[in-house]
This record gives C-alpha cells, structure tokens and sequence, in this order.
C-alpha cells in the first residue's frame, strides 16, 4: 500500500496545503524574478493563487454535485496568466494572508470530505472524477509552489 492510499481524502488536501505553506515560508527571500516550469511562468504570488483557485474551483464542483446541479464552467485561464499582482514582491504580510487563506480552505475540503461515507466518496453523484480522485487531483496543486521551490 503506498503512503497515499494510506491518507484519507481530507488528509491528501491539509497535507498538500501544508507542503505549500512550508515553501511559502521561503518566499520572503524571493529575487523578484518568475520561474519557468515547462512552458509556464510561476511566482509566489501566482503560486498561492493558483492553490487557492484550485480548492475554490473543485470545492464549487463538489457542492453543486452533490445537490444535483450542473457545475458551472471555469472560464479563467488558469495558470497561463501571469498578472501584474503576481509580480510584486512577496512580503511577511502576503505569507500571513496565503496562510489564513489556505489553511481555512483546507479545512473547508477536510469538513467537507470528512462527512462523506466511503461510498460517497468513491461513487460521487454527476460526471466527471469521484470525490476520492478529485482531493489526489488537488494534490497535484503542490505543482505550483514546487516550480517556485524553496528559496531559504
């Protein structure tokens, strides 16, 4: 069994906002210039943000199956924007911020899944992936903050 399998849902989303966090101790200390991973462009900023798009927009998806609704569309340009908001320095009060925001959105995902029967999370009502596969999905959000890395 792989250390994954052994998380629950609730565990894989906290521990990857806290793998994020971790890095984003880090980020006080960065040079101001973006970071180019794959054909992208990352900055602290833009890292957090992408993090917390992800959780809002798969927490939106989530809610709305489960009372029956169609999802509505994603219609941002995800990571493939780079805004002017994203280039400014990444301060001590922006790490404040990203931790509060982060870590009250993780624990939204952890209540959330958390009330979900084993059932519920593998046969999730509406199209697209079940409840389990989608906190593995939001896992990957540590994609973001790992093209920033650790600048200690």
């Amino acid at each position: 069994m792989t250390e994954t399998a052994k998380e629950t849902p609730a565990e894989t989303v906290t521990g990857m906002v806290d793998h994020v966090l971790a890095l984003a101790a880090t980020w006080t200390a960065w040079d101001g210039k973006p970071v180019r991973a794959d054909d992208r462009v990352y900055t602290p900023h833009k890292a957090i943000r992408r993090v917390a798009d992800h959780l809002v927009d798969h927490l939106a998806e989530l809610e709305d199956r489960l009372v029956g609704v169609e999802p509505l569309p994603d219609h941002w340009h995800a990571s493939a924007a780079t805004t002017e908001a994203d280039l400014a320095p990444f301060t001590q009060e922006d790490l404040d911020e990203a931790r509060s925001r982060l870590t009250r959105l993780a624990r939204i995902w952890a209540a959330r899944l958390g009330t979900l029967t084993d059932e519920q999370l593998d046969e999730s009502p509406g199209e697209g992936w079940s409840f389990r596969e989608l906190a593995l999905h939001l896992k990957g959000s540590t994609y973001y903050a790992d093209a920033v890395g650790d600048l200690s």
